[in-house]
């Protein structure tokens, strides 16, 4: 059943960051002269939606996808210079952005994408920009196991460092070693697994200014690539029968509040196929709100938003997004 929702419009709001209100819906025709001249990597007015797995957002009003750690040091220390607020994405899986974009200076680390297996150790070292999938895929063709799980993650390595993407009752936390970070101002920082202090879905590095380039891992070389391709098959299967595939979304919108799962509750209050404008809430997984075509990004805003106050009502539970909400937004 589908059941459709117009909300009346409400106040703005910022969510994720308060953005100085010098810094907000700046076009680039109105800088001033001295940041005309960024890196040649940098690009104005980049649209968004197309990066996002939502498929939704305005523009960046700066953007950059660095291929070396070069480019990525110049175009922080630019940035820098300018005195530009600094957004850093990876695959875009994981974020509902703004339908007004964001100001400053977006870097999507996508382009990082070498990866180092040693061998002899069984550890890999794996650039932000790897998709989590890709990399799963690979070790297992290996026969290295530590990241079956990871084979239904749509982020890139980067990301799911910051957040401690898991499934299958697994995590980034069990096999990674260390990581490689820059900060704003270009200094190289490494992170022990035990020193980003991993929880359920966070870490020390949510809401922080270091960005991930590296991230080391240790895997078994177990010698049976046929065995460790069978459990990363069969995770995968497992996901693609009971996830929604078939339409845009970022995955889980809610992180579950132990023990209790957040598709249960979601479900248990009636919202499976509720929609307001063109964001559902999946009618085969309740903890997956899907983009059905022309949805904007306040149209899933306020889907999240009307599916915890549901929730909370009927079941006392404040469901938390596990997504990152990027932007201004009114609700």
């Amino acid at each position: 059943m589908t059941i459709s929702y117009n909300p009346p419009k409400r106040k703005t709001a910022y969510v994720a960051a308060q953005i100085p209100a010098e810094r907000r819906n700046i076009d680039s025709h109105d800088i001033p002269r001295e940041l005309s001249s960024p890196p040649s990597i940098v690009r104005a007015n980049v649209p968004l939606a197309g990066l996002t797995s939502f498929r939704v957002g305005g523009p960046a009003q700066w953007y950059a996808a660095p291929r070396c750690e070069a480019d990525l040091l110049a175009s922080l220390a630019w940035a820098k210079a300018q005195e530009l607020p600094v957004t850093v994405i990876g695959a875009g899986s994981n974020l509902l952005v703004s339908d007004e974009g964001l100001p400053g200076l977006v870097i999507a680390t996508r382009n990082l994408r070498q990866v180092d297996y040693q061998a002899q150790t069984g550890q890999v070292i794996a650039d932000a920009g790897v998709h989590m999938a890709q990399l799963a895929r690979q070790v297992a063709r290996r026969g290295w196991s530590g990241l079956e799980w990871a084979i239904g993650i749509p982020g890139t390595v980067g990301g799911a460092v910051v957040m401690n993407a898991g499934a299958h009752q697994s995590c980034m936390a069990d096999s990674l070693i260390d990581i490689q970070t820059l900060t704003d101002s270009g200094v190289r920082q490494t992170f022990t697994r035990e020193q980003l202090n991993y929880g359920y879905r966070t870490s020390i590095l949510q809401g922080t200014h270091y960005t991930v380039t590296q991230a080391r891992f240790q895997l078994e070389v177990t010698g049976d690539p046929e065995q460790v391709m069978a459990t990363t098959n069969t995770h995968l299967h497992q996901r693609h029968s009971t996830q929604p595939y078939y339409l845009p979304s970022c995955g889980s919108v809610f992180r579950n509040p132990e023990p209790q799962k957040a598709a249960r509750l979601i479900q248990g209050t009636g919202l499976k196929g509720y929609k307001i404008g063109d964001a559902q809430v999946s009618e085969l997984h309740a903890n997956f709100i899907l983009n059905c075509g022309s949805a904007t990004a306040t149209d899933i805003f306020r889907l999240i938003r009307y599916v915890q106050e549901k929730v909370e009502q009927q079941h006392s539970v404040r469901l938390h997004p596990e997504v990152k909400i990027l932007g201004r937004f009114e609700g």
